[in-house]
């Protein structure tokens, strides 16, 4: 018999609607009382060109600079340099408040940026320990212990985000959180 599932990982192609999944689900399970924790990964764009990513914390609201093209500092992943101190001030900060605190926890995203920084790696994996329920968004292309120790979890599902499934997403994603959550005390 197979674990229930605690840990839900989305991949799918750049720009097909993972964060925006993400978000909806945040929504969904926030306004049926439950605190959301981690990190949201947003873009910035000038005009139609991307031009670098935000980190945000579901719980502070905190938000600070991930990675940016026009930045000379930090490892260069692709066409940007990541953000190291945003990264652990903010994304791995984000991460051990909601390994402690959260009723669910999302982390968008762990992809090649995110594993620059030790700290945010350390973060990630005192979630997955925590035994709470986990969203997450996981860059399927990269080999990573981390990565290989997460798809390699007994409660997880993996989820490809596509142009088809990617409206009806949140709500099923949400409807089997709230299932296993405890319920609410008024």
């Amino acid at each position: 018999m197979s674990s229930p599932v605690r840990v839900w990982l989305l991949t799918g192609p750049p720009g097909i609607g993972k964060s925006a999944v993400v978000s909806r689900v945040i929504y969904l399970v926030r306004s049926k009382g439950y605190g959301v924790g981690g990190c949201l990964t947003k873009e910035r764009r000038k005009g139609r060109e991307r031009t670098g990513f935000t980190i945000l914390d579901l719980m502070s609201g905190l938000e600070g600079p991930l990675a940016s093209s026009d930045g000379t500092l930090g490892p260069k992943v692709g066409r940007y340099r990541v953000n190291l101190k945003g990264l652990v001030d903010i994304g791995a900060a984000a991460l051990e408040q909601a390994a402690r605190s959260a009723d669910l926890i999302v982390i968008d995203e762990v992809g090649p940026m995110e594993l620059t920084s030790p700290e945010f790696k350390r973060g990630a994996e005192a979630c997955f320990k925590s035994g709470k329920p986990i969203l997450a968004v996981v860059h399927d292309k990269i080999k990573d212990p981390l990565i290989e120790e997460i798809k390699g979890l007994a409660d997880k599902e993996m989820l490809e985000v596509t142009l088809h499934n990617r409206e009806g997403l949140p709500a099923s994603l949400s409807s089997q959180i709230l299932a296993i959550l405890p319920p609410q005390t008024v």
